[in-house]
């Protein structure tokens, strides 16, 4: 398929930073509505051919999240302290590349629940939180829930917890695996209602892609088959199909121009060879993940905004909200197999509301899967205890039986919105472009710890009432900092003195810059974001492209 490409003089439309879950759709929204739009992306742009099961490669090297080197980042629990490197691995972790994250995540996708739009006015002020609504319902958000369902692809059924829905799945649930089972027979002897796992994964052919191989490389893995709904092949082929889009990678944006008026008037960024370039443009649209979005914003500071663009609300890269986690393994008599097919096929929302009975914030769901593979989970999930090896043949053995013998139920739950967890521009450390790199402040709220506990020892109960001959669980702390959610950090709403943009995604101080990625996050939900990235990404596009023919831009 030929892209079509613009000049760097020529004044598109749109300029978007980003390829990612949001950019993707804006970029196919926009183009297909007759807009010219080009797309800057720092990454390359990788075809199934690229993709290998390599799990030293993935898991140690993060091959696809841009490298240790080039792009380092500095990691501190509180404010007063000095920021220290951290790249083993770094705290924010995200795809460099055509479709950014969604090459190579999980493919969790449910939906917010109507809760999680107006969870301040049903609970209040929280202590050491920022608690506030979002400026929009999911009764507005659904119609856009349904056609991430449908343009996308999504695998599932409904489950008894589940919101409203006005269309039903456009393909079956994936195939039920071993830690599905186990689940489903562990819930049930709880009295809890396990449920199939709605999937970004094709569970038939779909869209012209083919369903899944069943390979088990999903996590931390681009597909090969296509069979994942990612960005890269779902939303990007139809973006530049349309004739108005351009693609152009390797592009690293570095700042945000503004005109006399106030007005943006396109992004600076380096290409491929190491050259600076200007793409000029009628609005920006920055995609680019919570943690870079707000790095640009920062970065594109000057006499108007000194502390950075769009800021004068003082909130860009406060916030952030990266989600709860909780591991707990069960070790099984018969072999599980885990390390085939997709991750998740059941999980359960009997916890996912927050209960004042558990005297406590917070909620969440959790699910059956084998997250690692074997190198991963010798490192990482191996029980500690007295009774396991932990060296020599000993070892050896375990490594025979713990894999394949052993599944996770993995939990996932609030985070709530602190102002002083947030992303910044480290003083000193830069990346491989001279550009201040990524610093993360982050700890915990006291109930988000008090949240994964809660539902690590729910999990530990589903594996004992599943059968398993040995329970374990990872140990939860308030300074756990691996973050794939990047969630908060330029947050909607319909005041500018507490928000960066507003309900249509438009920044308040700058009207032809808009922010659409999980920065424009104001609660968290329980931990899978894409589904409401994309869903946003679609309202934001009918939005932008009704005040763009209207000349309201």
């Amino acid at each position: 398929m030929k892209m079509r490409t613009y000049s760097t003089h020529q004044a598109v439309d749109f300029v978007i930073v980003g390829s990612g879950p949001s950019g993707s759709v804006l970029a196919k929204e926009l183009s297909t509505a007759g807009f010219d739009v080009v797309v800057l992306e720092q990454g390359p742009w990788r075809h199934p051919s690229d993709f290998r099961h390599d799990e030293y490669g993935n898991w140690m090297l993060m091959d696809m999240c841009g490298g240790l080197k080039d792009s380092p980042q500095s990691l501190r629990h509180d404010p007063h302290e000095t920021a220290k490197l951290s790249m083993t691995p770094p705290p924010v972790i995200y795809v460099h590349g055509v479709g950014g994250s969604s090459v190579h995540f999980t493919a969790n996708y449910w939906r917010f629940h109507p809760v999680d739009f107006k969870e301040h006015t049903r609970w209040g002020d929280i202590p050491g939180a920022d608690f506030a609504d979002w400026p929009i319902s999911y009764e507005e958000m659904e119609p856009y829930y349904t056609k991430v369902d449908w343009e996308v692809g999504v695998s599932g059924a409904p489950g008894p917890f589940d919101p409203p829905r006005s269309k039903p799945y456009p393909m079956p649930p994936l195939p039920i695996k071993s830690s599905g089972v186990l689940l489903e027979k562990g819930a049930r002897a709880m009295g809890w209602h396990p449920q199939p796992a709605p999937m970004a994964i094709a569970s038939r052919p779909y869209d012209g892609r083919p369903a899944c191989q069943h390979c088990g490389y999903c996590e931390n893995y681009g597909c090969e088959y296509s069979a994942k709904s990612s960005a890269l092949v779902t939303m990007i082929p139809k973006a530049v199909a349309s004739g108005r889009c351009e693609v152009r990678t390797g592009a690293v944006a570095h700042r945000v121009e503004i005109d006399a008026r106030g007005r943006a008037t396109g992004v600076v960024y380096w290409d491929g060879q190491g050259t600076e370039q200007r793409q000029r443009a009628r609005a920006v649209i920055l995609s680019a993940n919570g943690a870079e979005t707000t790095r640009l914003l920062l970065l594109s500071g000057n006499s108007r905004f000194p502390h950075g663009l769009a800021n004068s609300s003082g909130m860009v890269g406060t916030h952030l909200m990266p989600n709860g986690n909780a591991s707990v393994y069960g070790l099984f008599e018969h072999p599980l197999n885990e390390y085939k097919s997709v991750q998740v096929t059941r999980l359960v929302h009997d916890f996912y509301d927050a209960d004042a009975r558990r005297g406590f914030y917070g909620g969440g769901g959790f699910d059956g899967r084998m997250t690692f593979g074997p190198m991963m989970f010798a490192l990482v999930a191996m029980p500690t205890d007295a009774d396991t090896p932990h060296w020599g043949e000993g070892f050896t053995r375990a490594l025979h039986d713990y894999p394949t013998h052993s599944m996770e139920v993995e939990c996932h739950s609030t985070s709530l919105p602190v102002r002083s967890n947030s992303i910044s521009l480290d003083p000193t450390l830069k990346d491989k472009w001279g550009r201040p790199a990524l610093r993360t402040t982050f700890r915990f709220h006291p109930d988000d710890v008090k949240t994964m506990n809660f539902l690590a020892d729910r999990a530990e109960e589903v594996l004992h009432a599943a059968g398993a001959k040995k329970v374990w669980r990872l140990p939860v702390s308030d300074t756990d900092a691996v973050f794939v959610h990047l969630l908060g950090t330029c947050r909607m709403g319909d005041d500018p003195a507490t928000s960066v943009v507003d309900r249509d995604h438009r920044t308040h101080d700058v009207r032809n810059l808009f922010l659409c990625d999980g920065s424009s996050f104001v609660t968290s939900g329980r931990g899978q974001p894409t589904m409401t990235i994309q869903a946003l990404a679609f309202r934001a596009a009918d939005r932008i492209g009704q005040a763009a023919r209207q000349g309201a831009i």
